[in-house]
């Protein structure tokens, strides 16, 4: 007999459907920043309601030169971290994909800590090893790539040396 799944395994199933990530992509990240404060950088609501791990990425704007705070899911790889540019699915590229193009110097806090990074985006089988390593963390992946309906890019995050 299986187990049943638990809340959080349901709520990977809620993100990943179309209606899901409609509702996520509008209030998830209100919710984060929320969350990401009163728990002094430890925490995002797609941490806590699904276990995902979760960095804060902080970009330079590619259009206003500001700066923009984003949380993410981070796959840890390494020292540094996977980003996908998923945006739950949707037909374009997530803002901060845009952003880490123009600038690919970014920041990103994990438990509190900041750490400078460097981003780059991977390609070939790179970026299958990455995609595949993901997938493993998240499945609901695989659901906002048939939606997409483009290349969904993918981004190593690497600490400054």
């Amino acid at each position: 007999m299986q187990p049943k799944p638990g809340w959080r395994q349901r709520g990977y199933w809620l993100l990943a459907t179309q209606a899901g990530s409609w509702i996520f992509s509008r209030t998830l990240h209100i919710l984060d920043k929320i969350i990401f404060k009163f728990s002094n950088g430890k925490q995002t609501a797609i941490s806590v309601v699904a276990g995902l791990p979760s960095i804060m990425l902080t970009s330079t704007g590619a259009k206003s030169g500001e700066q923009r705070t984003t949380p993410l899911v981070g796959i840890p790889d390494g020292e540094g971290y996977i980003v996908i540019a998923s945006n739950f699915g949707k037909k374009n590229h997530p803002g901060w994909y845009y952003n880490i193009l123009a600038n690919p110097k970014v920041t990103v806090t994990l438990n509190g800590q900041a750490k400078s990074c460097t981003a780059r985006q991977v390609t070939g089988e790179e970026k299958r090893q990455c995609w595949d390593k993901a997938v493993k963390i998240y499945p609901g992946y695989n659901s906002y790539k048939q939606r997409a309906r483009r290349e969904i890019a993918v981004f190593v995050l690497e600490p400054k040396k």
